[in-house]
Order: C-alpha cells, then sequence, then structure tokens
C-alpha cells in the first residue's frame, strides 16, 4: 500500500519528461498512446507549448490496435509524416499500454529509421517513472546522436574554459530566470558556454559539445549525457548548482566555479551534492524536498546563509551516483510523513503542506515537474533566491 499516495500529488511522468528534453532540437517526438498523455504533457507539463512549435504527436492507438498489435499502421504513419515534415531526427515514446502489450519498439525504430533515412530510437519509457528517467535517457540518446567528433584543436592556442551546461529542462528550472542567471554567473567567471541541454540550444549547438573542456551536471537529468560526454570525448563533469540567498555570494557557487576549473585540469569528475557542507548541525530539525541536484546545492547555499542545513529528501528515481547519505531517497508518501514528522522547519513545493506537521515552519519553493502551472509566477530564481530569514525565523 506504500505506492497510494493520499495528499501528495505525483511528478512529471518519463512520457513527459522525454518530450520535454527534446522539446527545442527539431526531432520528432511519437507517442504511443490512446490520446490522454498528449493532453496531460501539454497543458501540465510545458509551459513552452503556447510560445514555440514542436513536433510531437500522439498515435491515437485504438483498443482494437492494441488488441491485435496492429504495429504497421503506427509505422506506416510515422514515416508518412516524417516525410512531410522532415525532422532531424524520430524519438518513439511507450506509454503503459503498449508497454503491457509487448510492441518491440527498437524493431520499429530500426525500419522507421531504414526507410526513411532519418535517425529514429526509442526511449524505454512506460509511463511509470519519474521525468528524470525519461529526460534522462533522452538526453544520452540524442547526444550520442547529435555530437560530432571533434577535431584535434589547434596546438599552442589559448582559449576560455568552455562548458556544457546538462540537465536544464523547464521541469527543473521553469521559464523564469534561473537559466539566464546561471548562464552569466559562468561568463562572469570566464566559461565560455559551448551547449546547453537541452533548453536554449539549438541542435547545432549540442553537435558541439564534444569540444567542452568540463560539463556541469545542474539535475539529475544531465547525469547520463555527461556520461556519454565522458567516454566518447573524455569529458569530465562537475555535479551542483550554483545557488545563493539574498543577493550576496555563495562560498558553495565560488566552490564550484572553482572545482570546474580544477577538474577541467585534472580530469577527474566531481560530485559536489554528496559531503560537501562544512557548517555544524543545530538541534533543529529542516528538509527540503525535491530534485536531487538542486535540493543539495540550495541546502548547502541555505546553510551558509542560516547556519544549519537542512536533510535533503528526494522522491524520485535518481542515478545510482547521486545515492549520498547526505540524501534521503523517499518514494511513499507514508516514508515521508514519518521522516518529517517532527521537523521544525520544511522547504517544499506548496503542495507538500498537506504532509508537513501542524508545528512546521513551512517555505514555498514551487517545482513546476510537480504542482506544473499552479504556481509557476511563484517559482524563485534558482541563482539569487530571496532571504527566507526576513520572513521566517531562521
Amino acid at each position: 500500500m506504500k505506492q497510494t499516495a493520499v495528499r501528495m500529488s505525483t511528478y512529471t511522468a518519463d512520457v513527459s519528461g522525454v518530450c520535454s528534453a527534446l522539446y527545442e532540437l527539431g526531432g520528432m517526438v511519437v507517442i504511443h498512446d490512446p490520446s490522454g498523455c498528449n493532453s496531460t504533457y501539454n497543458t501540465h507539463d510545458e509551459p513552452r507549448w503556447y510560445h514555440m512549435d514542436s513536433l510531437i504527436y500522439i498515435s491515437g492507438l485504438k483498443e482494437m490496435d492494441a488488441l491485435m498489435g496492429n504495429e504497421e499502421k503506427f509505422i506506416r504513419d510515422i514515416e508518412e509524416a516524417a516525410r512531410d515534415l522532415k525532422p532531424r531526427f524520430i524519438a518513439l515514446v511507450r506509454t503503459p499500454v503498449p508497454y503491457m502489450t509487448g510492441m518491440d519498439f527498437e524493431a520499429a525504430a530500426m525500419r522507421i529509421e531504414e526507410e526513411t533515412g532519418i535517425p529514429a530510437f526509442y526511449v524505454p519509457t512506460n509511463g511509470m517513472h519519474s521525468y528524470v528517467y525519461g529526460a534522462g535517457n533522452a538526453l544520452a540518446l540524442v547526444t550520442g546522436l547529435l555530437a560530432k567528433e571533434r577535431s584535434a584543436a589547434a596546438s599552442g592556442k589559448e582559449h576560455p574554459l568552455r562548458i556544457n551546461l546538462l540537465g536544464v529542462t523547464p521541469l527543473d528550472f521553469s521559464v523564469g530566470s534561473s537559466l539566464s542567471s546561471l548562464k552569466a554567473f559562468l561568463s562572469d567567471r570566464g566559461f565560455e558556454m559551448i551547449s546547453c541541454l537541452a533548453m536554449g540550444s539549438s541542435a547545432e549547438e549540442i553537435a558541439e559539445a564534444g569540444k567542452a573542456d568540463v560539463n556541469l551536471v545542474v539535475s539529475s537529468v544531465g547525469l547520463k549525457a555527461a556520461k556519454v560526454l565522458q567516454r566518447r570525448f573524455g569529458t569530465p563533469y562537475v555535479i551542483g548548482l550554483p545557488c545563493s540567498f539574498g543577493g550576496e555570494k555563495s562560498r558553495f557557487a565560488e566552490n564550484l566555479a572553482s572545482q570546474l576549473q580544477k577538474t577541467a585540469e585534472c580530469g577527474f569528475s566531481v560530485n559536489l551534492c554528496s559531503g560537501n557542507c562544512d557548517v555544524n548541525h543545530s538541534e533543529k530539525k529542516a528538509y527540503i524536498i525535491g530534485e536531487a541536484v538542486t535540493s543539495y546545492s540550495i541546502a548547502a547555499a541555505f546553510a551558509e546563509k542560516y547556519g544549519f542545513l537542512p536533510r535533503v529528501i528526494c522522491p524520485l528515481d535518481s542515478p545510482e551516483e547521486l545515492m549520498a547519505d547526505e540524501i534521503l531517497f523517499l518514494h511513499s508518501e507514508e516514508d515521508i510523513v514519518k521522516q518529517i514528522e517532527e521537523a521544525d522547519l520544511v522547504i517544499a513545493d506548496p503542495m507538500y503542506r498537506a504532509l508537513a506537521p501542524a508545528g512546521a515552519d513551512f517555505i514555498d519553493l514551487p517545482h513546476e515537474a510537480y504542482s506544473g502551472r499552479i504556481y509557476r509566477n511563484r517559482i524563485p530564481d534558482l541563482m539569487h533566491l530571496p532571504d527566507w530569514g526576513t520572513e521566517h525565523d531562521l
């Protein structure tokens, strides 16, 4: 019964995660489903839907097609649309119905690619994982597809330290100022941006991702793509997000910038979301609930500002590399309620207020992947968080 949620909402699912990750890259995403998943995605999970075009379609799977396995129609419709629209690639996305019927998506992708001449791949979703799983796999696949082999660098030629941002989607960064502030932070410290996977960058920019000297993984979504680039080009990565509070510089953020320099030089990847908060733990029980990388980075900056470290609770399926002692991975409502039942402070999306104990102080930190558009206009700039101490007794 732990999978039953009585008061919690649900996070964006893996199907929407794929669509979000590939939205701006000129490909065609086809969701194989009776139709419900597309309306859920564009209504609740995609803030770009009404002002930016993207080739995202649904197959309109009918009951008889599901029962009889009419894969020929699915393939034929995709090939016909692809010949008219000429997408850069074709991504097939699976939902619960074809997952249960056992359709062979890998074979379908191979056939579509062979008959259209357009690169096609399948992202192994089933609607039962979170967006981290779907978007992470999609970014890894499209990175492997688009990134070109790099030519030998000119000897003796100096250049600014080049960087890719990995794991940026509106599900974690919404459509506010967080991304522009992040780019400004890196630019001010002398870094040259190659690409941003996959929000605010074109497919042509991502094709140059192999030129980077170091990659910055700013959410769990970007870790698999970082490993693809590391295998292909030897590019090391740093995991973390340079957050700060109240307009002040953060040691965690400055340490991250310094670590990017060191990592580019030594070639060893570093996870700053594990054991890097050198602060005294107070008796105050505080928790921050959300995606692992952003939540830990906020907690680290919070600890510098207010003198105590909130414990991170991550309800999402996350890559094994992020399984640090400092982060509690709790996936059920029952476990989260039990963990925070004596909390003095909870920092989370406003929809988590229903789980917080009556006496706890609660700080709103809206998350697009959890509450969708409900609190979108209240999502803060994650690089320049407000001074929560002015409203709360911290």
